[in-house]
């Protein structure tokens, strides 16, 4: 019965409240919540911090700055998680700052699954003889007829492209939205077909997948080569910290707007949406961000170098062993 008089409570369908009224309304256990979800996030920026440091000192350029912005994605959504929940009313434009930069972060990750095979030259002559399998997900999991594509400069250069396109049109739709925004015309709960959200939403989420596809089809053909340089738990966190920023978002924000999340004054029920996926995110990104820490704070040696005849002493082990056997069947 409470529940259905918060329906028509006008406080439920008012704007998310300023940051002193939220900090005037804490009680003890708000107060212990919000002090250890600030202190996390502060200690992830930290962390990420000292990380940054070591990695300039012990890592070659361009590498160092390609992890430095992968390993920066945790400590940034948690930053702006925290203060989206200490400021409920900027909560768009801290989602969309955490949006645009794992937009980035997308790109430089299959950037650095190159520059750890030595880049774009050395990649090619290790995998120039091989061939790509394009039936992965997000795409094509479901496609194992498609043909292989052999790795060429042209291929390389079609891959980076689909992912740096969501790096590039994510920022732009996000400014763009932010504009609407201001005049009245984009809002994430209107599903009227003159809004601005049905379409901008449904595009990024297209531009999504089709940049998640390169990183995936790069990941499945160098997941042996670089699994030294613990490349499979640095995807896992990766795709992680994507489940986590999208989906985990998408779905509390569904949620709140069917109403499945109560109102509660003087949070609505999308606002307390927010509130929810972002107390969520800055405990989330801070375990991600100590787990990183472990994996990319470490020496990094580069691969070894591909012998340019190796695959002619192969060939020729192949014909000394064909001719071994004609003479034994002679």
């Amino acid at each position: 019965m409470n529940d259905s008089n918060n329906i028509f409570d006008a406080r439920c369908r008012q704007k998310p409240p300023l940051a002193i009224n939220i900090i005037n309304q804490l009680d003890i256990f708000g107060i212990i919540l919000y002090s250890v979800l600030t202190l996390m996030a502060a200690l992830s920026i930290l962390v990420y911090i000292e990380e940054c440091i070591y990695i300039y000192r012990k890592v070659s350029t361009p590498k160092k700055t390609t992890i430095n912005w992968v390993n920066g994605a945790a400590p940034v959504i948690a930053t702006m998680s925290c203060l989206g929940m200490w400021i409920p009313r900027a909560t768009m434009f801290t989602d969309m700052t955490s949006g645009s930069y794992f937009a980035i972060v997308v790109y430089k990750f299959l950037i650095m699954m190159v520059e750890e095979c030595g880049g774009d030259e050395e990649f090619l002559k290790r995998c120039g003889k091989n061939t790509l399998r394009i039936s992965t997900g997000p795409c094509c999991c479901c496609c194992p007829c498609l043909p292989r594509v052999a790795i060429t400069r042209r291929t390389l250069f079609l891959l980076k492209l689909g992912s740096f396109q969501f790096a590039l049109l994510k920022t732009i739709l996000s400014i763009l939205s932010i504009i609407l925004w201001t005049n009245g015309n984009f809002d994430v709960a209107d599903m009227a077909i003159t809004g601005a959200a049905i379409w901008i939403n449904p595009f990024i989420g297209i531009l999504t997948i089709i940049a998640l596809w390169p990183v995936a089809i790069m990941f499945m053909h160098l997941r042996l080569t670089l699994r030294s340089l613990r490349i499979i738990p640095k995807y896992a966190m990766y795709q992680l910290v994507l489940v986590l920023s999208q989906l985990q978002s998408a779905i509390i924000n569904i949620l709140a707007m069917n109403g499945t999340i109560a109102c509660a004054p003087p949070y609505s029920s999308q606002a307390r949406g927010y509130l929810m996926n972002q107390q969520l995110l800055i405990l989330e990104m801070f375990i991600i961000t100590l787990v990183n820490r472990l994996l990319y704070r470490r020496h990094y040696d580069p691969l070894p170098l591909v012998d340019p005849h190796e695959n002619d002493n192969d060939q020729n082990a192949k014909t000394i062993l064909q001719s071994e056997s004609g003479d034994n069947v002679l």
